[in-house]
């Protein structure tokens, strides 16, 4: 039987001291995708009990090379938290590297919900309607699994290796029905490190979050206005340093900026 609230106990560790577990697909007998989730849930509630607070929702696993990597043929969520939320100033940022253990970088694009979204199925078209702001962001990703050894049962348990995330200011002049050919490029200390588009998110990052409130209405919860959705990368992950700078343009300006210290 797998012990769910104490996998939750030592990935709070984990979180707490910066150490690493060996991947519980491994030592915990976790196989199933349901027992990863509950244990998401149980480590939710420890997170909620030491007063944070969810500020939203992640999406993960969201391009096919990365599906066929973990062997699956859907995305994964986890849980945004507000402890992680970094604080932007005129769309700049400073992370602090003594928070993560092995982290990485991606480029996304966030969502802003202004109202709840329809019943019954959810589409895309649904969550364009419902969208109040959309912005470019950064999630940095990092996993409490040893060297990144995961399957995908680890990292859903491991709220699908987050870390932290930054959103630059809603009021950009982004038009959320276009993002599928939306291009972003992230440069890490002045070089261009990786480039791709909106639509590598399920074809539309609309697409993605439409997903999301359906999966999540699977586990019994809902997607609220005011929330804030990263809606999946669209290109690989960057191992991150103390000391590096990344930016992120669109169209040739820069659109956020993040150094690690």
């Amino acid at each position: 039987m797998i012990d769910h609230t104490g996998i939750a106990r030592q990935l709070e560790e984990c979180w707490l001291t910066r150490k690493q577990v060996a991947p519980f697909t491994e030592s915990g007998g976790l196989g199933e995708l349901a027992d990863a989730y509950r244990i998401q849930a149980e480590w939710a509630r420890l997170r909620l009990t030491a007063g944070d607070t969810i500020t939203g929702r992640k999406i993960g696993i969201t391009s096919r090379a990365a599906q066929e990597q973990l062997g699956v043929e859907e995305p994964d969520f986890g849980n945004l938290w507000a402890s992680r939320r970094v604080p932007v100033e005129a769309n700049r940022a400073v992370v602090s590297t003594d928070w993560f253990i092995q982290p990485r970088i991606e480029a996304e694009f966030a969502f802003l919900l202004g109202s709840p979204l329809p019943p019954g199925q959810v589409t895309g078209a649904d969550v364009l309607a419902a969208t109040e702001a959309v912005a470019p962001s950064f999630e940095i990703v990092d996993s409490r699994i040893e060297d990144w050894r995961i399957a995908i049962q680890d990292t859903v348990a491991d709220n699908a290796s987050f870390g932290a995330y930054v959103v630059a200011d809603w009021d950009s002049a982004l038009d959320p029905a276009g993002l599928e050919t939306q291009a972003m490029t992230i440069l890490q200390n002045g070089e261009e490190v990786a480039e791709g588009k909106g639509g590598a998110a399920l074809g539309h990052p609309a697409n993605a979050v439409a997903w999301l409130a359906n999966t999540l209405r699977e586990f019994g919860t809902e997607l609220a206005a005011g929330d804030t959705v990263l809606s999946g990368s669209i290109a690989g992950m960057i191992p991150v340093q103390r000391g590096d700078e990344f930016r992120l343009l669109i169209s040739g300006g820069e659109v956020l900026a993040a150094s690690f210290s």
